[in-house]
């Protein structure tokens, strides 16, 4: 019980920003009242699935954790753990979360706290692009019949990329459903042992740039007929320090490019595996 006390609090005591609305934590406190944990359900007897509900999934040890919960352990102290899991409706909108969070080390904490801090700011936003669309939705003649017609949607979810011992590659994703323009990915690549982001050089060398450019051109130049934009149209030109990407399980680095930047929109993300 001391691990999953210290678990507990090292969570609770993560701060949310007070910039964000009333109506997101009323949300918030009322997805609290409904998660549930569907994966600790069909391995633990009633008792256990209660902690887990309200805990998201916190466990006494990694072994449960990683049988009961589908949550990955690295190592024996590193976990990342689902620790907000609930849908909350009402008739304008439907907001889904799943949130992860990452504990063994006061950095791990960190990286929760940014992680519970994006979080919140999608759903804030997400219902703020909802509440801005119901509002010209209706100034445009829109019908109460024909509102309620419509499916609005906020998700945010997470998937692992890769793990070992110490280290862990995932992405946090936010997306709308009224369109396209507001989806949004996060990658987290981080060595937990050391404490700090993994970077391209690190997994690369210092000649990273001329690696990715290199890899990126060639599968360009391999898809016939093109479907990329040209660089003189705003097409790929380099990498840098803020392109994103993540590590598969092979342990290399794909390069990812949002919807529309260098390909287009059919394409969605458009992802680069770096050999």
């Amino acid at each position: 019980m001391k691990e999953f006390k210290e678990a507990r609090e090292n969570y609770e005591s993560i701060p949310i920003p007070e910039e964000l609305g009333q109506r997101v934590r009323a949300g918030i406190r009322q997805g609290r009242k409904n998660r549930r944990s569907r994966y600790v359900r069909r391995t633990l007897g009633t008792a256990a699935a209660c902690f887990a509900v309200v805990f998201g999934a916190l466990n006494l040890s990694p072994a449960v954790a990683a049988a009961a919960a589908d949550v990955p352990v690295l190592g024996g102290l590193f976990q990342v753990l689902t620790v907000r899991d609930f849908t909350d409706a009402d008739s304008d909108r439907t907001v889904e979360v799943e949130q992860p969070a990452v504990t063994g080390s006061d950095y791990a904490d960190a990286v929760s706290a940014r992680i519970r801090e994006k979080v919140d700011e999608k759903i804030a936003e997400g219902e703020q692009i909802i509440a801005d669309y119901k509002e010209a939705y209706f100034a445009t003649g829109g019908t109460e019949e024909d509102w309620a017609k419509h499916d609005n949607k906020v998700t945010v979810t997470y998937d692992i990329k890769s793990q070992t011992d110490t280290t862990v590659s995932f992405v946090v994703s936010s997306a709308v459903s009224i369109a396209s323009a507001y989806q949004e990915q996060t990658y987290y690549n981080l060595d937990l042992a050391a404490g700090r982001e993994l970077t391209l050089q690190d997994l690369l060398g210092a000649d990273w740039v001329k690696i990715c450019n290199d890899a990126i051109r060639a599968q360009m130049a391999a898809e016939e007929p093109t479907v990329y934009f040209d660089e003189s149209a705003g097409g790929f030109a380099t990498v840098d320090e803020t392109t994103s990407f993540y590590i598969n399980e092979s342990g290399n680095p794909v390069v990812v490019f949002p919807p529309y930047t260098v390909a287009i929109g059919a394409m969605g993300s458009v992802e680069f595996e770096i050999v």
